[in-house]
């Protein structure tokens, strides 16, 4: 198995440069924090959207697992942004900690320099659909191995995602908000490991600082599930229906039909989709001609290219993902993810659309 994920791993963008290099994925020296304990609380507020007389009761986030990492370092920032724009995304990188040593920490360390290296890398295929249109944020946080969690079940999976990986997120939030943010709109982004954590922050965070969630531009938790019975628990939160809605919650994942009644890592019953080509809920086909441009790299010149004709969509609403039927593609492992997933495709294959959608949802909650 793990031949065949490192195999996954170097077909994946943000692994392109960094993955064959000896020693990748290694934890650094610094003194581990991982597994210490602590509680800590953010600042109490009313739940958004509530009845008159919920809004009387107060949310608390407790339980914080750990020591927060220090966000007042500007090393501990992947990216701080000049302000350009009216609007900013918080964007949260995907697993980038990817050690199959022995010893191998479960979460690493904030400095692993390995991780810190492939986030910069998967950024540039990733991070920069928001540069057009928003000042984009990026902190470093301390993630799950990729070996530590594969073989866990969604629902511990997100279970996980709540100890110093949370803590580190909420953090960097606290500090984003009190002395970067200004005041302005938002979005929130992120893939894989970092949706589960957009997940996470839209169903608590936001919910503890409603202050913040009305300056939501929209958020897009990709590569990860929400599902109706999450947004049934969370009633505040709403799908996106098309694309100029905002305040929204942005997703989807993209398989090949062969993953059809397959186990996936990412894919939760009753997840929900949109189609990232014509941003229609239903089953309405996108074809190829319809695909703005994918960013994939040219493994000659060692450049990201903007091509055309490579994926098509279509959103499967019983299972609640995308459909696409490029050729000549590599695969995630299917231990993991099913024998067809293309959930290393989810930004790049649609990347001219999303960078357009992104613009469409900044216009249009502008003019509100």
């Amino acid at each position: 198995m793990k031949n065949n994920m490192r195999k996954w791993l170097l077909s994946l963008a943000f692994c392109i440069a960094l993955c064959g290099m000896a020693g990748c994925g290694k934890t650094s020296d610094s003194p581990e924090d991982t597994g210490q304990q602590g509680k800590d609380t953010v600042q109490e507020s009313e739940k958004p959207q509530a009845s008159e007389s919920e809004t009387e009761e107060e949310f608390e986030i407790s339980e914080l697992k750990g020591v927060p990492s220090d966000y007042s370092k500007e090393e501990n920032w992947m990216r701080l942004p000049e302000i350009t724009h009216e609007v900013d995304t918080i964007y949260l990188y995907p697993t980038s900690y990817l050690d199959d040593s022995e010893n191998a920490k479960p979460i690493c360390d904030i400095d692993n320099e390995a991780v810190r290296a492939r986030a910069r890398d998967v950024y540039e295929n990733q991070g920069t659909v928001f540069e057009e249109s928003t000042n984009v944020f990026a902190p470093y946080y301390r993630q799950s191995n990729i070996y530590a969690v594969g073989g866990l079940s969604h629902e511990e999976l997100e279970k996980y995602q709540l100890n110093e990986q949370r803590t580190d997120v909420y953090a960097a939030l606290d500090y984003y908000f009190e002395n970067y943010n200004e005041g302005r709109p938002f979005m929130i982004a992120g893939h894989s490991q970092g949706s589960i954590m957009t997940k996470i922050v839209l169903g608590e965070y936001m919910q503890a600082h409603p202050e913040y969630y009305e300056r939501m531009v929209a958020a897009y938790p990709i590569g990860f599930s929400i599902t109706e019975d999450w947004l049934l628990e969370h009633p505040y939160l709403k799908f996106a229906e098309g694309a100029d809605d905002t305040g929204v919650i942005v997703s989807w994942n993209t398989e090949g039909k062969g993953n059809q009644g397959q186990s996936n890592l990412v894919v939760e019953p009753e997840a929900l989709s949109i189609n990232p080509i014509n941003w229609k809920r239903d089953d309405t086909y996108a074809d190829f001609d319809e695909n703005l441009g994918s960013r994939l790299l040219n493994e000659e010149t060692g450049e990201y290219e903007i091509v055309k004709g490579v994926a098509d969509a279509q959103v499967d609403t019983e299972r609640g993902v995308v459909i696409c039927t490029a050729e000549n593609v590599e695969y995630s492992p299917a231990e993991l993810f099913g024998p067809e997933s293309l959930h290393g495709h989810d930004y790049d294959f649609y990347y001219e659309n999303l960078r357009e959608n992104v613009k469409t949802r900044v216009q249009a909650y502008m003019k509100q």
